[in-house]
């Protein structure tokens, strides 16, 4: 199990970074921002999470995660027409999805062994650890960010973080059966938004004269 974390990690670190290049690419970024707001993108939210948790930073004691972003991000930027073709767009944002609903989990996970704020703690540190780096990557952008699009990907990584951190509470015993379905449940509420398009209902907005 922890040598299909390893490599789903790999492929979603490069995924995060791809799609995080091209959300950017109608910015007119050069190369070193491009290769910033990818690696910002691709490990940001676990940055975030250890800070908040007060531990050495994933990717210090693990730099291939920041070398496999900065190649990801290098090789988007120079083969920009290669990544847009809607196939293969559409292929890593299935891989990103994939890598949000790991990276929740794990995020979750790291928070609860700590003791960290429980239970609510490990909720919001799974979901920052999913989203974090993208909303940097907005705010450095000046784009709007993921949480003002009414994209569906921050609500399925909250539900599935919520029912992991149930279960390590009232199931210890099924940590990781339980961490599968979770990750699994994540993903397939991801990828039915990407299949058919789903978005959050918009708020209702009262215009007062």
């Amino acid at each position: 199990m922890e040598d299909i974390q390893f490599w789903i990690s790999i492929i979603a670190t490069i995924a995060f970074a791809v799609t995080g290049v091209l959300a950017i690419a109608d910015r007119g970024v050069d190369l070193f921002g491009v290769l910033v707001l990818g690696v910002i993108t691709a490990i940001g939210g676990g940055t975030i999470r250890d800070i908040i948790l007060g531990v050495p930073s994933f990717w210090s004691q693990a730099p291939l995660y920041v070398w496999l972003a900065l190649a990801a991000s290098m090789a988007t930027f120079i083969a920009e027409s290669f990544f847009t073709q809607p196939q293969i767009y559409r292929s890593m944002l299935y891989l990103d999805g994939l890598g949000a609903a790991l990276f929740g989990i794990q995020g979750a996970f790291k928070a609860w062994q700590l003791d960290f704020g429980l239970p609510v703690a490990p909720v919001i540190l799974g979901v920052v650890t999913a989203i974090g780096g993208g909303l940097l990557r907005d705010v450095l952008a000046g784009r709007k960010t993921l949480l003002m699009s009414h994209e569906l990907y921050a609500i399925p990584v909250t539900l599935g973080c919520c029912l992991y951190i149930l279960a390590l509470n009232f199931l210890p015993e099924y940590r990781l059966e339980s961490a599968v379905l979770c990750m699994l449940a994540i993903f397939g509420l991801r990828a039915a938004a990407i299949h058919w398009n789903l978005s959050v209902p918009k708020a209702f907005i009262t215009k007062t004269r």
